[in-house]
């Protein structure tokens, strides 16, 4: 090394502030790999390359044989949230370290106001829960739950001083977080207004509400029933809508948890259409399926029911996956939100009472990488993009997040691709006590992470404090998502016709007429073509036809058409 003595050093014996080398490892970012060296400084990469000049008393991880990637962004977490009754049992501190054990260095959770409340008082509840346990680094989406002028105030104190460029709007969970119509089109355009990603739980509540009755009340109650009262089209549906809606005011659109082949069918159809449209596909949906909702075991059926819910077709995670290589999906998140067994027990008699929430945090890069790299369908750098390089992009953290580069922070996951590992609740560091995909082997392992330039997993073992995490904000206005409405919008822009005057009669109105058939009405009288007071034929019987001596089609000889 040029001469300078590299010292290696246990890992457990550094801080974040000290000087770490990760060498012999292959980078790979998500438009190249290089064979090369990595060395940090103070929590941020400061070379990148072979030959590098590194000072003394350096501590060194020897990487050869493994790939070095930037850190996991998991788009979509909810930590410890209140919900049904009840608070999801990982919080920001088990969830975040769990999230580390996994390869994860970042998660994207959401503050959601309850209807009526300040959307302010909740991201400032989200940010006291989690500032003192978070583990690695956390961003903020802030839910729409309801509308007003006073809404669309704090979503521009949020964007313009509290760091959050990205709002989410419920078209699910009716009489509680849904919006109807008008106020997603409401929401949409504020969002537009301040450079803000609007995001959709697509999904129709009404239909919802109605089929869910209708299977109580035939004594449909088990988990069984979730699936069937929020089938794929429901889903499909809403995407659909939320897509015309969104392109209708221009605003670019991020369709979360995307669940069903149809669904990620019409984000895929309207991006080729033109709309700035991203599909986000979880863990869930891409390692397992809806098939245990028919599981004989309660428990076990309980456990996987989240909204959406998971298919019961057998070939929706192989086809989302397809999606998600081929970019017609752009990032990948979890949904996590765990419920223990007597929490689901909430709905034990009763489908619609059921907990919704599944884990995946810890697991979600393992189960990409075996469905996707495993498998053939995505090589590594592909890997990279779906499961960090595209969330950065996307929410306007790049490149501080999501690539290995000379400025970027020192989140960085040494990945083992040939060894194996058994998921299991009984292994996981999840508080949780049920793991979706139990018994799954997967190829590829985090044998180091290192998150703000500090190893916390060494070889499986993980070392962590509460609050060693912190927030980071996320700009509006990302290139990334409005670099091309300007133009857009202007080349869609609608033209008007020039034209000369119409200088013909116009119609009086009654001023006693109100509507449009009073209107038709009025203008019929005044053509002169209604018949006033008593006619000869009053009282005569009325004829079920009319003759018509010349019908179309030519006069039929001595009949009548």
């Amino acid at each position: 090394m040029n001469g300078n003595y590299v010292k290696k050093i246990p890992i457990h014996l550094q801080s974040a502030q000290n000087r770490l080398l990760i060498k012999g490892g292959r980078v790979v970012n998500d438009d190249m790999m290089q064979d090369a060296d990595v060395y940090i400084e103070d929590g941020v990469i400061k070379q990148v390359g072979q030959n590098l000049h590194i000072p003394g008393g350096t501590k060194v991880v020897e990487a050869k044989g493994r790939l070095v990637m930037p850190g996991g962004i998991d788009t979509h977490t909810h930590m410890q949230l209140p919900f049904m009754g009840t608070f999801a049992v990982d919080d920001f501190y088990t969830g975040t370290r769990a999230a580390l054990a996994g390869g994860t260095t970042m998660i994207m959770d959401f503050a959601l106001p309850q209807r009526g409340e300040s959307l302010v008082e909740a991201y400032h509840r989200w940010r006291a829960w989690a500032d003192p346990k978070v583990c690695c680094d956390y961003a903020l989406h802030v839910g729409v739950t309801w509308w007003s002028p006073k809404v669309a105030e704090e979503m521009q104190e949020l964007t313009e001083d509290l760091g959050i460029n990205s709002f989410k709007m419920f078209m699910a969970y009716k009489d509680t977080w849904q919006l109807g119509d008008g106020d997603l089109l409401e929401s949409f355009k504020r969002c537009k207004e301040l450079g803000a990603l609007a995001q959709v739980h697509a999904e129709n509540g009404d239909a919802i509400k109605e089929k869910s009755k209708k299977l109580l009340s035939m004594g449909i109650t088990g988990p069984e029933g979730h699936e069937m009262s929020r089938p794929e089209e429901v889903e499909a549906e809403a995407t659909n809508r939320a897509c015309v809606l969104a392109n209708q005011v221009g605003c670019p659109l991020y369709v979360v948890h995307v669940m069903s082949k149809s669904a990620a069918d019409i984000v895929s159809a309207k991006r080729k259409q033109g709309h700035i449209v991203f599909g986000e596909p979880i863990a869930a949906c891409l390692g397992t399926s809806g098939k245990h909702y028919w599981h004989q075991c309660w428990r076990h059926a309980a456990a996987h029911v989240m909204g959406p819910p998971l298919r019961p077709d057998p070939d929706t995670p192989r086809y989302l996956m397809d999606l998600l290589a081929n970019g017609d999906l752009q990032a990948t998140g979890t949904d996590n939100c765990t419920f223990t067994a007597s929490q689901k027990a909430l709905g034990k008699d009763d489908f619609t009472k059921i907990p919704n929430g599944v884990n995946g945090v810890e697991d979600r890069m393992s189960v990409i990488w075996e469905k996707g790299v495993v498998s053939g369908k995505m090589d590594p750098c592909r890997f990279v993009a779906v499961t960090s390089t595209n969330a950065a992009k996307i929410f306007n953290i790049y490149p501080k997040k999501g690539r290995i580069a000379v400025g970027s922070d020192a989140d960085i996951v040494v990945w083992n691709p040939n060894a194996t590992r058994i998921i299991s609740a009984k292994t996981h560091h999840q508080a949780v006590d049920f793991n979706i995909f139990e018994g799954m082997e997967v190829h590829g392992i985090a044998d180091y992470v290192i998150c703000h330039g500090r190893v916390v997993v060494e070889e499986g073992e993980l070392r962590v404090q509460s609050g060693m995490g912190k927030f980071v904000p996320t700009p509006a206005f990302c290139p990334h998502v409005y670099g091309r409405v300007q133009d857009r919008d202007r080349a869609n822009a609608p033209q008007k016709v020039e034209r000369a005057p119409y200088d013909g009669p116009v119609a009086q109105l009654n001023s006693q007429s109100h509507g449009p058939v009073a209107e038709h009405i009025t203008a019929v009288q005044q053509e002169n073509f209604y018949t006033r007071g008593a006619q000869l034929n009053d009282k005569s019987p009325k004829r079920p036809s009319v003759k018509v001596n010349n019908p179309p089609g030519g006069k039929t000889s001595g009949s009548f058409w």
